[in-house]
């Protein structure tokens, strides 16, 4: 049952925090009796069990190719109302408005930092791997918290008992604290699950975006959750990594706590929003 009277909190530059999701609980609580609790741990469970290193340079090849489709950024959001991400505890409202949520949360308290409201508007977009001209892939390959392949799966990742089954878990070669890395090899060097984090990250980067790159930080890691909330892999980061993380501990609080019934005008906050993007990326994309 949702909350009727919800205790908020003030972030810097005064955005209302609340205590409670649409669904009346705590933000990120996976344990939650809720209707979507069960959906929550059986998609975390195959998601745990599938991606292993050999999933995630498979769909890194593939998809780095981007030759499904070409459209604007803004298309691309029109076509996030088709999609629901069954991995989110908080969430059960169209993707186009939680981005908007996000993007104008920001706004408001960092009203010069106009490459943050665009990272909050184009994060989640990668989550049209979803529908089927992007190839449908399940829920499991697309959203939920990502985390490193090629090294020990850490205690912190949500639900983490399901590594058991991943083929990479008893490989010596990978189930060691830096398997594959170095100490502060940097992020970039890292191979993440794969989803719509990664895959968005790619989308930019390869259609010459000029965001900063803490932006490009923002969007490749915002599911990275058991490094920016939990302090794990911290001994991967190099020192742009660290500047960087600063920027998405901001960021992170508004893209989980706007996650609330508010709405957005679409029409009117469109026009600000076509202007970023024509600043910091070409006409039409590839996907």
């Amino acid at each position: 049952m949702a909350a009727t009277n919800v205790k908020e909190m003030v972030l810097e530059g005064g955005f209302m925090m609340p205590h409670a999701n649409s669904f009346g609980h705590t933000f990120r609580n996976y344990d939650a009796e809720s209707e979507r609790q069960e959906g929550v741990e059986n998609f975390y469970r195959r998601n745990h069990i599938n991606q292993s290193i050999d999933f995630v340079r498979k769909m890194r090849e593939e998809y780095g190719k981007l030759k499904r489709v070409e459209m604007s950024i803004w298309e691309c959001c029109e076509l996030l109302n088709e999609v629901v991400d069954e991995s989110d505890p908080d969430l059960d409202e169209p993707q186009i408005e939680h981005l908007l949520q996000t993007a104008e949360a920001i706004r408001k308290d960092y009203p010069n930092e106009d490459w943050l409201h665009l990272a909050g508007l184009i994060h989640d977009l990668g989550k049209v791997l979803l529908l089927p001209i992007f190839g449908g892939l399940p829920q499991w390959a697309v959203v939920g918290d990502t985390f490193p392949v090629g090294c020990r799966f850490d205690e912190s990742i949500v639900h983490h008992k399901y590594f058991m089954e991943n083929s990479d878990y008893n490989n010596p070669a990978y189930n060691t604290k830096y398997g594959i890395y170095s100490e502060k090899c940097g992020l970039n060097n890292v191979l993440m699950s794969w989803g719509h984090d990664d895959y968005m990250y790619l989308v930019a980067k390869e259609n010459k975006t000029t965001l900063p790159s803490a932006a490009l930080f923002i969007i490749r890691y915002h599911s990275f959750y058991a490094l920016h909330r939990e302090g794990a892999y911290e001994h991967l980061m190099n020192d742009e990594d660290v500047e960087n993380l600063k920027w998405l501990h901001i960021f992170n609080k508004y893209d989980l706590y706007s996650k609330s019934k508010v709405r957005v005008d679409v029409e009117k906050v469109k026009p600000y929003y076509l202007s970023l993007i024509e600043k910091y990326f070409p006409e039409k994309l590839k996907w």
